[in-house]
């Protein structure tokens, strides 16, 4: 089964800056997603990308959640539609007029899977959470304590263990890291606090 997109330019470019209300986002997110860790790894990247958007890129509240949107919906598509990701989703914001930068960083979070390369700054973020976020998530759930008092080390030796969250590609971790000019330590200190804070 290939999830190739064998496309690379998505939406209109006079549809710069429409955006989904929060509100029709989170319809749209309740009404796709129905697998409860899905729902929780969407919204984990979600939080990761609004939070990257504040603290590194100053981006204002409108700025903010065009990351944070991307995030919220990147798998929206996975539960239901596994043979059609990321294509249904593509094609569901093309046809509400959506931010073809929004689409585009959708279409490219997995460049290996879809064949779209992350170019702009959130292409590249969104890729670089979405595999790291789900292993230190996975890790959270087998230490007593979740999220508490977690570290960087704990997390590398998981990394490692290449039968530990074994579906998480440690190959897409290296190369977002490599795309977004982020050391791989950097990226896993960031993620851990405050991906802590989503339920």
């Amino acid at each position: 089964m290939s999830l190739l997109l064998n496309r690379n330019t998505f939406g209109n470019p006079a549809n710069a800056g429409n955006v989904l209300s929060r509100t029709a986002a989170e319809q749209l997110f309740s009404s796709w997603v129905l697998n409860p860790r899905l729902q929780l790894h969407m919204k984990q990247v979600a939080h990761l990308m609004k939070c990257w958007a504040a603290e590194k890129e100053k981006l204002d509240e409108a700025g903010q959640w065009r990351w944070e949107m991307a995030g919220l919906l990147h798998d929206a598509d996975w539960d239901q539609w596994p043979d059609l990701h990321c294509k249904k989703i593509i094609e569901e914001l093309e046809a509400r007029d959506i931010d073809p930068e929004i689409i585009h960083a959708i279409a490219s979070h997995g460049p290996l899977y879809f064949g779209v390369e992350p170019v702009t700054a959130m292409d590249k973020m969104l890729f670089a959470f979405d595999e790291l976020s789900g292993l230190v998530h996975a890790y959270a759930l087998m230490r007593p304590n979740n999220y508490e008092g977690m570290d960087l080390k704990g997390v590398k030796k998981r990394l490692k263990e290449k039968s530990f969250a074994a579906n998480v590609s440690r190959e897409d971790i290296n190369d977002a890291c490599e795309r977004a000019a982020l050391a791989l330590d950097d990226l896993i200190t960031f993620i851990i606090p405050r991906q802590a804070t989503v339920k």
